[in-house]
């Protein structure tokens, strides 16, 4: 008899991973709500100039939180995909049948990232993800070895000298991000959202391919078994994100001068480069918190694993807050609140999701985006299965 091969149940969920994904989901709101601040000039998505406090924020944002979320985020979502192709494998199904149900998986999240980018926010990355899935469905079969040199080689490219680097831009917000009227912000994310979905995904390469790797050997389900491991990532990570950030976050800061143009197209890379071993270092931080926490599990602890298990639920959730506030058709207070003030609202529309989230666990309820993503993954997985048996 085989299992189901369904998705996984709340009660057969590790702690580890969704504490990792409600955690990420406050440095997203964090990493995300800052661009929305206008200034006349602006450095790595901050306003040059503002308070001591404000570039005080701007550099602890700089530092330990923009470049750093994203790059856990693809760890998980490697991992997620890893435990999705075990569980189907574990339920007697052949590749060709679990390689449909990935696309199918990656087609949701490239519809609903289209509707989520021209509806509320141009920097969505579902779709990238999309892609990104899409892709490296061929890779979930690769050796282990295959995943580290492919992962590597993309770590190097995307580390290359390059002046494309958000970390360093000197624009504000562009327009498709605050849009005056909805015929405006229709014509301009109908340009700009292709662009992110289908060259996006390329920065999430290697964490994707080692989060693959770690979910083949479920290192964030067993921290136990995986201790040294965990620990050098997360020391050796989390040292090297810092480190290679100062450069960009000083500046940020107003600590030390801007560089020339031609080091910052050094300096950028080597932000974002150091915030994917940050990524890992995160991930790995988080679960050893969650494994020592396992035979106490608070309610605080339980809520930010009910928002990592409704991740998607609360990152759209996020987007609606941003819309509402800073959308000059709208609230329009993107001139009004200050780098510090976003941060605060950042943390406050976490909070709340943290809230919602525990609400929903206390009702066993999913939350209406997973229910959707799995409705469309597995029921037409299901339905299929039972067309081919009737017509046998």
């Amino acid at each position: 008899m085989t299992m189901s091969g369904g998705p996984t149940g709340v009660g057969e969920r590790a702690l580890g991973p969704d504490l990792a994904r409600g955690f990420m989901l406050l440095f997203i709101a964090l990493a995300n709500s800052h661009y929305f601040v206008a200034g006349e000039r602006a450095f790595g998505g901050f306003p040059v100039g503002g308070s001591v406090l404000d570039r005080g924020i701007g550099t602890l944002i700089s530092t330990f939180v923009d470049g750093r979320a994203f790059p856990m985020f693809g760890v998980l979502f490697g991992y997620g995909v890893a435990q999705i192709v075990r569980r189907q494998r574990e339920s007697g199904r052949a590749w060709w049948p679990i390689r449909k149900l990935l696309w199918r998986r990656s087609l949701v999240l490239v519809v609903l990232g289209f509707v989520h980018a021209m509806l509320l926010y141009v920097g969505d990355i579902l779709g990238a993800y999309g892609v990104l899935l899409f892709l490296g469905v061929w890779a979930i079969n690769w050796k282990g070895v295959w995943l580290f040199l492919v992962a590597g080689l993309a770590f190097v490219l995307t580390a290359m000298p390059s002046d494309d680097s958000f970390s360093t831009m000197t624009e504000g917000a562009d327009p498709a991000m605050l849009p005056h009227n909805l015929a405006e912000q229709f014509s301009t994310r109908i340009i700009a959202h292709p662009f992110i979905a289908m060259l996006g995904w390329i920065g999430f390469v290697t964490p994707f391919l080692i989060g693959l790797w770690a979910g083949r050997r479920r290192i964030l389900e067993r921290p136990a078994e995986h201790r040294t491991l965990l620990r050098t990532t997360a020391i050796v990570g989390l040292t090297i994100a810092v480190l290679g950030a100062l450069p960009v976050s000083l500046v940020v800061g107003g600590i030390i001068d801007r560089p020339s143009d031609h080091a910052l197209t050094y300096l950028g890379p080597l932000h974002d480069a150091s915030g994917v071993l940050g990524g890992f270092g995160y991930a790995a931080l988080i679960v050893l918190i969650a494994h020592r926490l396992s035979n106490r599990q608070g309610p605080f602890t339980l809520a930010i694993a009910a928002v990592g298990q409704r991740s998607l639920t609360c990152y759209l959730s996020q987007s609606v807050v941003w819309a509402l506030v800073f959308t000059p058709y709208l609230l329009d207070l993107s001139g009004t609140l200050t780098t510090t003030t976003t941060a605060l609202l950042a943390i406050a529309t976490w909070l709340a999701t943290v809230a919602m989230a525990d609400r929903m666990r206390k009702a066993n309820y999913r939350g209406p985006f997973e229910k959707l993503i799995r409705w469309f993954t597995y029921r037409a997985a299901a339905t299929r299965s039972r067309s081919s048996g009737s017509l046998a």
